[in-house]
């Protein structure tokens, strides 16, 4: 008896030990004054509610690393957010992990001046639809800063940065999320020393319609090591990500000036590299300001590896690259979809809006001309795909890319 009365009192203990920590976070995120920091404490923080800070600024959030200082919201009963940020400037979150939250782990809006510095967010139980759909969310923000960090398990995207300006994600790590880093309708970004594996999708470059910012562009991809993306595609039935294939490395979705150089794209058994417009998802399009093409797309100095294997074959395209290519899927796929506005009189494509390929190791190509080769349901299956990449050579090896912060 007494033993059990003495376990009933610790749990006792500790909930209340939960509670106090959940309040005294927020009441400290409440009361705020610029230049304070915030510290998370040691050990595993289960919490109840979302923790949400607005119109703050000058502010840091640190824990005592990413395996030492754990928020918990399995349990989580109010919100959807683990964390949500609004408003704000010039604000560093450090060393700490979001778990399980019903939504986004760390959702931050409206805000000049955002850190992630050795962040994680993770849903523990592994990959599953009911998971929430991003981890680390800055969207609609400035000189965004996400490093050293971890995404794992998101049911969209593990790090993803929409409709924002002045980007850089470096040397952080996505694994087991549909998409491992997304870079949406964004301007100004730097993508570099990352390593995404076991993601569906590697790394994504789309823009998008129906959104406040409609165009993404200037856009550098490189150094990141991009393997094994070959996971099962756990999307909620209607998202977008959900076209995804699994066996992505990095795919350029209906934006323009773009460069992937410099990347090692290893064992992503269905697309390696993808250059598409968004006629290639088959969804309507009711925004009249937005472009769905690609342009300016520079694919140079990668390193390309495959074993031979089939692509996914549960997606159309991917029965299709199997019966066009059996084991051996070219390395980078172009669906032919040039941007009309950059077509002269001659029908030629403006060198400097045209797709650019040059100087990728071991990389097979196919140009698969979707606006003639796909009029009926069974017309890719008859064409021939170009795999010609003289009208793509461009003599560009390298670009300046933007200033890193």
């Amino acid at each position: 008896m007494r033993y059990k009365a003495f376990i009933v009192s610790l749990f006792i203990i500790s909930q209340g030990l939960a509670i106090d920590t959940e309040k005294d976070l927020q009441t400290q995120f409440i009361l705020a004054e610029p230049g304070d920091t915030i510290t998370i404490p040691k050990g595993t923080h289960n919490i109840k509610g979302a923790l949400s800070i607005e119109g703050k600024e000058n502010l840091v959030i640190r824990g005592s690393g990413m395996n030492r200082s754990i928020l918990s919201f399995a349990g989580q009963t109010e919100g959807a957010q683990g964390i949500s940020i609004t408003n704000s400037t010039n604000i560093i979150l450090e060393d700490f992990s979001v778990h399980d939250t019903k939504g986004d782990a760390i959702k931050v809006q409206y805000t000049d001046g955002i850190i992630f510095r050795r962040v994680s967010a993770e849903w523990t139980g592994g990959p599953k639809e009911t998971n929430g759909a991003y981890g680390l969310y800055p969207v609609l923000c400035q000189n965004v800063l996400i490093e050293h960090s971890v995404a794992i398990a998101a049911s969209d995207a593990g790090i993803y940065v929409g409709q924002s300006r002045n980007i850089v994600v470096r040397y952080s790590i996505a694994v087991n999320n549909v998409a491992g880093i997304e870079i949406e309708n964004s301007i100004d970004a730097e993508v570099y020393e990352n390593h995404t594996y076991d993601n569906t999708g590697g790394i994504l470059i789309f823009d998008l319609p129906d959104l406040v910012q409609k165009k993404g562009g200037h856009i550098r991809v490189y150094n990141n090591l991009i393997e094994n993306n070959n996971l099962f595609n756990f999307a909620p039935k209607g998202a977008i990500v959900g076209k995804v294939i699994p066996g992505t490395g990095v795919m350029v979705l209906a934006t323009s000036d773009v460069h992937v150089y410099e990347n090692t794209i290893r064992n992503n058994k269905s697309v390696a590299t993808g250059i598409v417009s968004y006629f290639i998802t088959e969804e309507a399009i009711n925004d009249s300001l937005y472009n769905p093409y690609t342009s300016s797309i520079h694919i140079y100095n990668n390193i390309y590896e495959r074993s031979p294997g089939l692509p996914a074959l549960d997606y159309e395209i991917g029965q299709l690259l199997a019966i066009k290519y059996g084991r051996n899927t070219p390395d980078i796929i172009y669906d032919g979809m040039p941007d009309p506005a950059y077509i002269n009189a001659d029908g030629v494509i403006l060198p400097e809006s045209n797709l650019c390929i040059q100087n990728n190791s071991d990389a097979r190509f196919t140009n698969m001309d979707i606006e003639n080769n796909f009029e009926k349901w069974y017309s890719p299956f008859l064409s021939d795909f170009s795999e010609d990449l003289t009208p793509f050579h461009c003599g560009i090896t390298h670009h300046p890319v933007a200033t890193s912060k």
